[in-house]
This record gives C-alpha cells, structure tokens and sequence, in this order.
C-alpha cells in the first residue's frame, strides 16, 4: 500500500472521529433542549414596575433557565435574542463553531439576531447572559452590545459553561459596554462541566442561589 493510502485513510478516519462527535454533541443538546424547555416558567412582571432587564442567547437551554431564574429572582424582564444560523442541529452547530473560531480574528463578524436593539432606557440594570463557546461568550451577545447603548446603567455578564471562560474576552466585553456608555460593569459564572458530567438542572439553580445571591 502506497503512502497517499494511509493518508487517505488518516483523513478519512480523522473526519469521521470528528463527525461522531459533533453528532454526540448535537444529540446531547437536542435533549437538554427538550428536558428544560418547561422548567421554571416565568411571567415578568409589568415593565413599569422593573428596573432590570435580563437579556439572553441560549442554544441548548441552560442559559435561559438560568435567566429565567434570574428574573424571576429580581422580577425582572426577560428579552430573549434568537440566532436563526444557530438553530438546534448539526448545521447550527457547525455554523456556532466556525463563527466562534472566526471571531478570534475578525472581531467584526456578527451573526443576525432577533430583537437587535431594546430600549433600555427603562431600566437601571441589564443583565446579559450567553453560554460560552471556544473560552468566548456567544456571538449573539457581542451582537447585541454592537447594536445597543447602555448609558447609565450597571451590566451584569452571566455565562454557563463546560469548561473555561477567556477573561481576555470578558475584558473585551467589559471595555464594549462601558465605550456604550455602561457605567458599571460585574461577571458571574456557572461551570456546568463537561457534557457527560455535567451538574443536573437543580444542581445549577442552587448554585447560582449560593454564588450570585447569597453575598
């Protein structure tokens, strides 16, 4: 056998490792997806009456429990923001990958989201939550800051995540929202753990109890 042979056969086994994987990944989120769609459901409170806003992007469903959580912990708002390229599925989740990837050196790449902008002169604070891909809050989160002004106002950045957030890009977040005008700025953080040991629903709930609101 010649050597193009097992390169081939390198390649061709390296592509389907990866493809197993993804599907792993995409099975794994379509069934977190359906386990919390019904948990805690949330009625915000009259917008007169609230001066926090929670916004959010969540894919697979942790994120907006936690925001939902969250709201209903401040009687907040609660304004979720779609991301029609990252739909549940293998092609969403491709496409979350590769504009993640991308970001890191084309900060300018923003993917189109549902609402773009909020009137947020109602509010005193604005929580921001996004689940975490490649150490990186999601690009709908940077899309928003892009679209949106936050004069005045104290900004909450809330993540859930697997395995590590960048503070480089916490930092860079920071600097976005404080240059559009926030004048203050706080990060929480919920570590769920890796995708076959992840901490159950209940378990985050608590946790955020304990970490985000018992100080």
């Amino acid at each position: 056998m010649t050597a193009m042979y097992w390169i081939f056969a390198a390649v061709a086994v390296m592509l389907g490792s990866v493809f197993c994987y993804l599907y792993a990944v995409t099975w794994i989120e379509s069934r977190q997806a359906e386990n919390l769609l019904g948990k805690q459901p949330y009625v915000a409170a009259p917008i007169n009456t609230s001066r926090t806003a929670v916004v959010y992007f969540s894919r697979s469903g942790n994120t907006a429990l936690a925001a939902r959580h969250v709201a209903k912990r401040l009687q907040a708002q609660l304004f979720p923001l779609n991301a029609p390229d990252y739909e549940l599925g293998l092609l969403g989740l491709t496409q979350a990958l590769n504009d993640a990837n991308a970001r890191r050196s084309q900060t300018d790449l923003l993917p189109e989201i549902t609402p773009r902008t909020i009137d947020l002169a109602p509010f005193d604070t604005v929580w921001l939550g996004s689940p975490v891909w490649l150490y990186s809050p999601a690009p709908p989160i940077w899309a928003f800051v892009e679209h949106n002004r936050f004069d005045g106002l104290h900004v909450v950045l809330f993540n859930t995540f697997n395995s590590h957030v960048g503070e480089e890009y916490v930092a860079k977040l920071k600097d976005k929202v404080t240059a559009r005008g926030a004048k203050s700025f706080e990060h929480r953080r919920m570590l769920r753990g890796r995708m076959t040991q992840q901490i159950t629903p209940e378990q985050m709930l608590h946790a955020i109890d304990e970490e985000w609101f018992s100080k």
